[in-house]
């Protein structure tokens, strides 16, 4: 079950709650133009490159370390670099992006969507369940 506080107004301690996620993906808050989610990438895992065509995408990590790739495709990257605690990664609207944890420690961060990219209340405690939710885009 999710913790999806949206839309109504809502604090939150973002550090305290990033830290301690152990899901894959849970949606804090979904609003009409917003929505909050935060993450846990295990040790060799990633969040999957994709593209949101219609919507930005903020990213802060927390603790540990991804590989930040951004770019027209993932052959054309403006960014390919490894971040860590206190780094933050904006995503513009149509372009291809993944970020990838190549450390041996999870990696605990929080995304910002606008508009929302997920179904209000999503939850996924795995990268799989994420993949294998009919309500997630397949398509790229």
């Amino acid at each position: 079950m999710s913790n999806d506080h949206g839309p109504n107004p809502y604090v939150v301690d973002i550090e305290k709650a990033t830290l301690a996620n152990d899901a894959f993906r849970d949606t804090l808050w979904t609003g009409k133009n917003l929505q909050l989610t935060v993450m846990t990438i295990q040790p060799g895992g990633e969040i999957g490159a994709e593209i949101h065509d219609d919507h930005d995408q903020f990213l802060r990590l927390e603790e540990g370390e991804l590989r930040a790739m951004i770019g027209a495709s993932e052959d054309d990257l403006e960014v390919d670099q490894v971040v860590g605690a206190d780094w933050a990664a904006f995503v513009p609207a149509g372009k291809w992006h993944n970020f990838v944890n190549e450390s041996e420690k999870p990696a605990k961060l929080y995304s910002i969507y606008a508009p929302p990219e997920h179904e209000p209340g999503t939850r996924h405690e795995t990268k799989d369940d994420a993949d294998n939710d009919p309500h997630e885009d397949a398509g790229v």
